[in-house]
């Protein structure tokens, strides 16, 4: 087993800075209160309200609002925000929806017996899409985003594992899981709170992504599972899911350890079954037990929704499953939260039936068009070099040209974006490759080509600009703007 030294920053939702932190690009101001203005104000009213402690009176619902709607104002423009994967736009009708099931608490079954079964049918949707033996003898949850979704799969990994070593009699002390080092954050979480010791194997030029190179270097009588991600949050780039099912195939006939693989699918769990059909990925590859995704990524849904289904009910360890008796019901859950959402998942069967198989083809269809579209035209700048060009899911990644300049590098070249307002983050790749920076664009329903032929012509501009220099950039103060 190879030394799996610990990672200067984390991997996925947020990378340390280069320099000291601050305050990243909020507008919090310097005073202890917010004022209204008296435009706005009722006769006897307050203008000036506490920022940070309740205040001591009411004010009227339309102050309130117009307080908080001018904060939120100070957000950035959604549409021009190509950092995040989370979903921002969704028409007037799921509005609607959304407005009249806010209320629903998804833990309420008894109460909302209906929005239950849809639950259900969403996941059994999603188990056929992802090429399940059965629907029916498969089993899944809804979950706060694919977070808790692969924090549920990785559980499950583990007592699967706990359950097998006990019974023959083995120590179950030094549970491991294998992850690429471009691994998303929140296994590192999963790993830290759960007291499993997360193997990272290296990206490299030559190695991209986890691809099975070398596993056997890392996967022992305590590795409990496999992580396989699809769309790597740093460049968008699949994992070979087959390839890597094959190295354990090899490695299982050479030491006899079988060890199975959950698929991170939050974004291209949503993408492959439609621009990638044939590509084998999911419950086709036997080894694959189970499979998240973000419903609030390539899902289409507001925030914040997951999935996660397992292969077959025997998947799921029946020990990780309570039965509860809640406001009056009795009813299976397995979800680490308790009370959460329900609207977001009628939002999911809404789109379901709004977009079926075809629509959501198109719709993902229409988003990789232009990412690819905005990579070619990036890679035939001179200053860059791609990283990837977006054919896998709708994301993708470039670095500077070695010795194009010494006057500037990608996190000024970010800095000029903003000013046009795009939001186009900047970092380092994962440990191993730490020195080499990139930057990264999401194209999410809603970035038109046209609106990437306009960014296509501010980031040429901006580049034109940081060539002209005469002397270099300062670099005080840039900080890493890596965002999930």
């Amino acid at each position: 087993m190879t030394d799996n030294k610990p990672r200067s920053h984390s991997g996925g939702g947020s990378t340390a800075p280069i320099t000291p932190d601050h305050s990243s690009h909020a507008f919090a101001g310097i005073s202890e209160t917010t004022q209204l203005n008296p435009i706005f104000a009722r006769a006897g009213e307050a203008t000036d309200f506490p920022v940070d402690r309740l205040p001591d009176g009411e004010s009227l619902p339309e102050t309130a609002y117009q307080i908080v709607h001018d904060e939120a104002m100070l957000d950035g423009n959604a549409r021009l925000n190509l950092a995040t994967f989370v979903g921002t736009w969704m028409d007037p009708f799921a509005s609607k929806l959304y407005a009249e099931s806010a209320d629903k608490n998804m833990i309420d079954k008894d109460e909302y017996p209906q929005t239950a079964a849809i639950e259900t049918r969403c996941w059994k949707m999603i188990a056929s899409l992802w090429n399940a033996p059965s629907a029916e003898d498969a089993i899944g949850t809804s979950t706060i985003g694919s977070s808790e979704a692969c924090m549920l799969g990785g559980l499950a990994l583990k007592r699967r594992w706990q359950v097998a070593r006990r019974a023959e009699g083995k120590s179950t002390e030094r549970p491991n899981l294998i992850l690429s080092s471009a691994v998303q954050v929140c296994w590192e979480k999963f790993c830290n709170y759960w007291d499993v010791e997360a193997r990272y194997v290296p990206i490299s030029d030559e190695h991209k992504v986890l691809d099975g190179h070398d596993l056997d270097k890392y996967v022992d009588e305590n590795t409990i599972g496999v992580v396989a991600i699809m769309g790597v949050t740093y460049t968008g780039m699949y994992e070979p899911v087959k390839e890597i099912a094959a190295a354990l195939d090899k490695i299982q006939a050479e030491t006899g350890l079988d060890v199975k693989i959950h698929v991170d699918g939050a974004s291209g769990g949503m993408i492959a079954p439609f621009l990638q059909p044939d590509l084998e990925w999911d419950f086709r590859v036997d080894r694959v037990v189970s499979i998240s995704t973000s419903a609030h990524k390539y899902g289409l849904v507001y925030p914040g929704l997951g999935w996660v289904v397992w292969r077959t009910v025997g998947d799921l360890p029946k020990d990780l499953v309570f039965d509860v008796t809640y406001l009056g019901g009795h009813m299976p859950t397995f979800a680490l939260n308790f009370s959460r959402p329900g609207a977001q998942v009628l939002l999911q069967y809404y789109l379901f039936l709004r977009l079926g198989w075809d629509g959501y083809r198109k719709v993902q269809q229409a988003s990789q068009d232009v990412a690819v579209y905005l990579s070619g035209e990036i890679g035939k700048m001179d200053a860059f070099e791609l990283w990837n060009d977006g054919t896998d899911i709708p994301v993708f990644a470039w670095q500077l040209k070695k010795g194009h300049t010494d006057k500037w590098n990608l996190y000024h070249l970010s800095e000029r974006l903003r000013l046009k307002g795009w939001l186009i983050p900047a970092y380092p790749m994962p440990d191993d490759i730490s020195d080499l920076v990139v930057q990264r664009i999401v194209v999410r329903n809603g970035l038109s080509r046209n609106l990437a032929e306009s960014l296509l012509l501010d980031i040429q501009e901006a580049t034109e600009f940081l060539d002209a220099l005469e002397s270099p950039m300062p670099i005080e103060g840039q900080v890493s703007s890596f965002t999930h």
